[in-house]
């Protein structure tokens, strides 16, 4: 069965999650998928969201819904591909409102880490998914492990920026602490949202809200 460590303070939190059995059960069904199709991200990347982004760090959280579905693209980071992948249709939706949000220049690549490593924890709903099927995990076991993450987070003394993007990543709104968080819902930044996602300028706000709390914005420019 799959065991997965990472190194930072968010084991305490794996650890106890690890003891629960829907956990155990999403473990058990992980490693029979991996066994027996192809699955994304690769399983030692499962949790590169937390892994690179330390809980104490986060300062943003950017929620998606689940990971890419196709080869070479995944690596456990919402939004984010691997260096040397070609950038997809969502994330350069992302790349086109950071432009005009903050000016940021389109980058040559769709890998986030610069992100992650400033506090910006990029989460999915779902974290793995089956090659070419969307959603495919969905129900497994995955939102109850990532509402205890958001939960541990909107707990934490000191304020984050939730930014929230589709239907699913909207849902978690109501499990927030409004008061003391900054919240921001958009539409997903897939072609499929026919451009919705435009305009929500939640990068400038994040920053905003960031320097009003004493903490150093993000360097969005990648």
């Amino acid at each position: 069965m799959l065991e997965i460590r990472l190194g930072n303070d968010w084991d305490d939190f794996l650890q106890a999650e690890a003891a629960q059995p829907y956990y155990q059960n999403l473990m058990r069904f992980l490693t029979a998928e991996y066994a027996k199709n192809t699955i994304y991200p690769p399983s030692v990347e499962i949790l590169s969201a937390l892994k690179h982004t330390p809980f104490g760090d986060v300062k943003v959280v950017i929620l998606g819904q689940d990971p890419y579905i196709g080869p070479k693209q995944a690596h456990g980071m919402a939004f984010s591909v691997t260096p040397d992948a070609k950038i997809p249709p969502s994330l350069r939706n992302i790349f086109v409102e950071l432009e005009s949000d903050i000016g940021c220049r389109k980058p040559d690549t769709g890998y986030l880490m610069p992100w992650a490593r400033q506090g910006v924890l990029l989460l999915n709903t779902i974290l793995t998914a089956k090659a070419g099927q969307s959603k495919s995990h969905a129900n497994k076991g995955w939102e109850q492990l990532t509402d205890a993450i958001i939960s541990r987070l909107d707990n934490r003394e000191h304020p984050i920026v939730f930014m929230l993007w589709g239907n699913d990543a909207k849902t978690k709104a109501t499990m927030i602490n409004h008061n003391k968080h900054k919240v921001l819902t958009a539409a997903h930044p897939s072609p499929l949202a026919r451009g919705k996602f435009f305009g929500c300028r939640h990068f400038s706000q994040a920053n905003t809200f960031l320097e009003e709390y004493g903490y150093e914005g993000i360097n969005w420019q990648l």
